[in-house]
């Protein structure tokens, strides 16, 4: 175990589990943005299991003795399946005290931080969450889009736009969201937005509504594409913008004209 010191306890519990599992946001890539307590865990922990979207300088903050395990997840490769990642922490529990999960942004949005945690918990193991800045905020600042603004809006909504099993989902409401959010931010959807803008337009959006697209937020490459509901599916396809990216729908996106050049330094 490595001798990094820590105000951190770790639960021993009646059973073979030796150590504890953190579930750890990482932020959305901008080392600044990680948590004190987030880092202190990456510099003393035994076992860390990082996602793809985990940024090198958030890797380059673990301890080097510690073991470093890939279980990144990105469209078309999956480094394990979810039930691999879960018995892979439950088995490094037992012979470590400082299990981390390191997952980008925060754990609980979008981030299957629940689905991992219920499993560690049904299987005996001591589990703790800490908290991360997820991207659905933290980008839009870095690119002068503020997600409410007494002038432009009052309510936010935070949604996926990824595929399921392969195919785009059909669950989502889109009708719902577009009559019942002034601000839309819509996680892994840059693949489907040509599925994604007719339900909103059909819901009754005007053509004219702004969007944006951000591409590895907060990072030193942060790229942005600014649109409307009418023109973004032909300008991803014109640009080639790809994934991994966010989209924000409402009309706080005309404040990035404004509030862009006072963008923070990357750190």
């Amino acid at each position: 175990m490595n001798q990094n010191t820590l105000d951190i306890t770790v639960e021993t519990k009646r059973t073979t589990y030796l150590g504890k599992v953190y579930l750890v946001g990482a932020g959305p890539g901008d080392p600044g943005l990680m948590t004190l307590k987030g880092k202190a865990l990456l510099q003393c922990a035994d076992v860390v299991i990082y996602d793809a979207l985990v940024s090198p300088s958030i890797l380059a903050m673990i301890d080097p003795k510690a073991e470093k395990i890939d279980a990144g997840k990105r469209m078309g490769r999956h480094s394990l399946l979810q039930t691999e990642t879960t018995k892979l922490l439950i088995e490094k529990a037992q012979t470590h005290a400082i299990v981390v999960r390191l997952k980008g942004g925060d754990p609980f949005v979008f981030g299957r931080g629940g689905e991992e945690m219920e499993d560690l918990i049904n299987a005996g193991v001591s589990v703790e969450v800490i908290p991360g800045i997820t991207s659905g905020i933290a980008a839009p600042a870095y690119a002068g889009i503020p997600l409410t603004h007494r002038n432009y809006s009052s309510s936010v909504t935070f949604v996926t736009g990824h595929e399921s099993t392969g195919k785009y989902r059909p669950d989502i409401n889109w009708s719902a969201i577009a009559k019942g959010s002034e601000t839309i931010v819509i996680y892994m959807g840059v693949h489907n937005l040509s599925q994604i803008v007719p339900q909103l337009l059909t819901a009754g959006l005007a053509a004219n509504t702004p969007v944006a697209l951000i591409r590895w937020g907060t990072r030193p490459d942060q790229e942005e594409l600014i649109g409307t509901l009418k023109t973004i599916v032909e300008q991803v396809e014109k640009t080639q913008f790809s994934a991994p990216a966010i989209a924000i729908i409402g009309s706080v996106v005309n404040l990035h004209s404004i509030l862009s050049v006072a963008r923070p330094s990357v750190s």
